[in-house]
């Protein structure tokens, strides 16, 4: 048997050995019970979740970067968390970056053999000049990619702190990185097409992550997402209800402060909260870190 055919998320599943005589129903039962037991698997590899999420919020927080390395599905999932941290988050477009074998074009089109060029992957990366600061997080659900290796590899030379994700424990064993993330979704449903479990896992984890790490970095207030970039109508009027629900000020209220605050949802929750005006607001912040708790605290205005 082929080194590839050994592997867990290449096995054939027992469970679905006749898929293709069932009806619509029981695929569709089959399918959502095999994806029921990605979040357990999720969950056993906690500890490796807590390291990649304290490594990472360290270095962001120094002024680093945490750009994703993948082909294929792993590499769209990572572009993919990438461009929503922006919008969500209020954060720079360069901080978290995606990575993937073949370009942007593989997004929209399969380019399979961009997987297996290890050069390449060191390359693709260089352009992004990785140092000490960064985080590079490679993303290989059978842990044999030779695109993320030599992304991998090239990431150490460069000294920057790295993460390995797949979904093969025994492959990830051999695979140097400061933090190995290795859920163990087993066998697909459909043999080898890891953008099932194995994609969800992947989804699953990244989610975890930056979510996390943006917590972490002061980027809520309770479960709002305070730094939201307000590019679209529904993101102002999430911006809108979020300072009335916090503040007890009117939506109209609430609209107006955010314009004072010159758009900033942070500046017009601490402004009302506290009662000082804008500039004074994100002197408060700036003392915290960005966080609205800790400036509200600063302030004397929130708990400890």
């Amino acid at each position: 048997m082929s080194k590839m055919g050994s592997l867990l998320t290449e096995r054939r599943n027992p469970r679905s050995t006749d898929i293709d005589r069932m009806d619509a129903r029981g695929l569709v039962r089959l399918i959502n019970a095999e994806d029921s037991t990605v979040p357990s698997a999720v969950a056993a590899v906690e500890d490796a979740l807590v390291a990649a999420v304290e490594l990472v919020a360290g270095r962001l927080r120094s002024g680093g970067r945490l750009l994703y390395v993948g082909a294929g599905t792993s590499g769209r999932l990572g572009v993919l968390d990438a461009a929503e941290c922006p919008p969500t988050f209020g954060t720079a477009p360069s901080t978290v970056q995606g990575i993937i074998a073949g370009g942007y074009g593989a997004l929209v089109r399969a380019k399979e053999g961009a997987e297996d060029d290890r050069e390449a992957g060191a390359s693709d990366l260089f352009e992004r000049e990785p140092g000490p600061a960064d985080v590079v997080m490679g993303i290989a659900t059978s842990g044999v990619t030779p695109y993320v290796l030599g992304a991998l590899d090239a990431a150490r030379g460069s000294g920057a702190a790295t993460v390995f994700l797949c979904c093969n424990p025994s492959e990830a064993a051999s695979v140097a990185a400061d933090v190995v993330i290795a859920p163990a979704v087993g066998p697909e449903v459909v043999t080898g097409s890891t953008r099932m479990k194995a994609g969800t896992a992947t989804k699953l984890v990244l989610n975890t992550i930056t979510t996390s790490v943006w917590v972490l970095l002061g980027k809520t207030y309770e479960n709002l997402m305070v730094d939201l970039t307000a590019t679209c109508d529904k993101l102002r009027d999430r911006a809108c209800r979020i300072v009335a629900e916090t503040t007890g000020a009117t939506y109209e209220e609430a609209a107006s402060l955010i314009a004072e605050a010159g758009g900033s949802v942070k500046v017009a929750l601490v402004m009302k909260k506290a009662g000082v005006g804008a500039g004074a607001a994100r002197r408060l912040l700036e003392e915290s870190g960005g966080s609205v708790r800790g400036a509200l605290e600063r302030a004397g205005k929130g708990r400890p």
